[in-house]
C-alpha cells in the first residue's frame, strides 16, 4: 500500500459522523517522529456542535467525549438543544483573546492558513490557555470546534498534533481535509463560497494551502513557545499524555 494509499484508509478510519455536523474526525491514529501513534477517542475536532441533533449528540457521548472546547466569542454560541448533563463546555474564544492589534494588522488573512504563523507568533498567551485548559480538563475524550471547524479548531489541532510531534506531512494533511467537508456548508446556509477569496489571498501571496501550513510549521517549537508563554511542565505533559497514552 502506498503512503497516499495509507493516508486516505487512516482518515476514513478517523472520520465521524455526527449528525447535525460536516467537519468531524478524530485526532489518533497519527504517525509520529518517534515511531508511535496519537491515541483514538482522546480528542477530536469538529465544526460547530451548535447544530446537532439528538442523534449527533449521542454519537458523541458514544465517541467517550465528556469535554466539549468551544473556540469561539460567546456570541456564536446559538445551540439548538441544551448541553448534555453529562458534558462539560469550557470557552476558549481564539478570536476575541487574539486582540485588536493582531486584527488590524492580520484580519485580512483570517480564514486562510495564512493566518496561522502570525496567530502562533503573535498570540502565545491565547495558545497557552487553549492548551492549559485541555491540560485541566476531566478525564474522557474532549473535542476542540469552532464553526466551520476549518480556522480556530484548524489552529488547535495544529497545535495539538505538533506538541505530540505528528509528522509534518500528516499535520498538512489533516488540516487540507476540511475544505471539502466544508466548501458544501456555504450554499446550505445561502452564503457565498468563501474559497473563493480564500484562494484568491493565497494566490496572490504566491502559495498554496499546503505550503502555508508547512511554512507554518517549519521551525516550529511548541514546547518551547508554550513554556515561554506560562505553560507549565506538567500541562505539557498533561495534554501530550492524552494525545500519546499507551
Amino acid at each position: 500500500m502506498s503512503r497516499a494509499d495509507a493516508r486516505t484508509t487512516a482518515t476514513e478510519d478517523r472520520t465521524l459522523v455526527w449528525d447535525g455536523c460536516l467537519n468531524v474526525r478524530d485526532l489518533g491514529g497519527l504517525p509520529t517522529t518517534t515511531g508511535a501513534r496519537t491515541t483514538r477517542r482522546a480528542i477530536a475536532r469538529a465544526d460547530n456542535l451548535d447544530r446537532l441533533t439528538a442523534e449527533g449528540w449521542d454519537a458523541l457521548l458514544d465517541h467517550g467525549v465528556r469535554t466539549v472546547v468551544d473556540l469561539r466569542n460567546i456570541e456564536e454560541y446559538k445551540p439548538l438543544l441544551p448541553l448534555p448533563g453529562d458534558v462539560e463546555l469550557i470557552r476558549v474564544p481564539l478570536d476575541e483573546l487574539a486582540g485588536p492589534a493582531w486584527w488590524q494588522t492580520y484580519g485580512h488573512l483570517d480564514g486562510t492558513p495564512l493566518a496561522l504563523r502570525p496567530y502562533l507568533d503573535h498570540c502565545p498567551r491565547a495558545a497557552a490557555e487553549l492548551i492549559a485548559t485541555i491540560a485541566g480538563a476531566r478525564p474522557g475524550g474532549l473535542v476542540v470546534h469552532c464553526g466551520a471547524g476549518r480556522d480556530r479548531t484548524g489552529l488547535a489541532a495544529l497545535l495539538l498534533l505538533a506538541l505530540a510531534e505528528v509528522e509534518p506531512a500528516e499535520i498538512v494533511a489533516d488540516y487540507l481535509l476540511s475544505a471539502p467537508n466544508v466548501r458544501p456548508l456555504y450554499g446550505m446556509l445561502g452564503l457565498p463560497d468563501q474559497y473563493r477569496r480564500i484562494d484568491a489571498v493565497l494566490a496572490e501571496a504566491g502559495t498554496t494551502a499546503e505550503a502555508a501550513v508547512h511554512a507554518t510549521l517549519a521551525g516550529l517549537d511548541p514546547v518551547a513557545r508554550l513554556s515561554a508563554a506560562g505553560v507549565s511542565a506538567a500541562d505539557l505533559t498533561a495534554v501530550r499524555g492524552r494525545l500519546l497514552a499507551p
